[in-house]
């Protein structure tokens, strides 16, 4: 599927949502991409993830790592798609975790995945506890890529839709400047 076709069955699902919204990263905009809206299917899950997986498919992956909670299916699917395993991360005390018994060993080759990519803080403390195990980072992939800019994980990226909306920061947000209360979606 090209971006357009993607972009499309956001809309479809309605999962590409207009308002002002207080984004994970702390930033605000007047639009947001609810993944889980589209991932809840099956089939689109399936084909996105497939279609992620095959950007890396070269590289070899041993596991597909992503921060919960948003990144569990993009994990899950592109592993399945690897035939390789699937893990994530969760926050315990400020901290990004591996837990529940999962480990990468050293020997791993690890592609870390992403729903949406906005400022790519998630996915770097992703990295950041996938290098303390000392196993080889293969790549960083995500469905949505909303940065706007080309964000330098030090490894091979990938998005299936790189598309640019606005963010800013709170104290310079024109929609709170108009009086209009941002909604908080995101999982963090």
């Amino acid at each position: 599927m090209n971006q357009d076709q993607i972009i499309k069955i956001f809309e479809k699902k309605r999962a590409l949502l207009k308002g002002h919204f207080k984004l994970s990263s702390g930033f605000h905009s007047s639009a947001y991409l609810q993944c889980a809206l589209v991932l809840q299917y099956p089939e689109y899950a399936e084909k996105l993830c497939n279609q992620l997986a095959g950007y890396f498919r070269d590289e070899k992956p041993t596991c597909v790592v992503a921060p919960a909670l948003g990144g569990v299916v993009v994990s899950y699917e592109t592993a399945r798609a690897l035939g390789v395993r699937s893990l994530f991360t969760e926050r315990k005390d400020g901290k990004v975790l591996l837990r529940r018994g999962f480990e990468i060993e050293q020997s791993d080759r690890v592609l870390v995945v992403e729903d949406v990519i906005t400022t790519g803080l998630s996915t770097k403390e992703v990295l950041e506890t996938v290098r303390s195990t000392g196993a080889t980072i293969i790549g960083v992939g995500s469905i949505i890529d909303r940065s706007g800019k080309n964000i330098d994980f030090g490894v091979k990226s990938s998005s299936l839709v790189k598309i640019d909306l606005p963010v800013f920061p709170p104290e310079q947000c024109p929609l709170c400047k108009e009086g209009i209360e941002a909604t908080k979606l995101g999982s963090r």
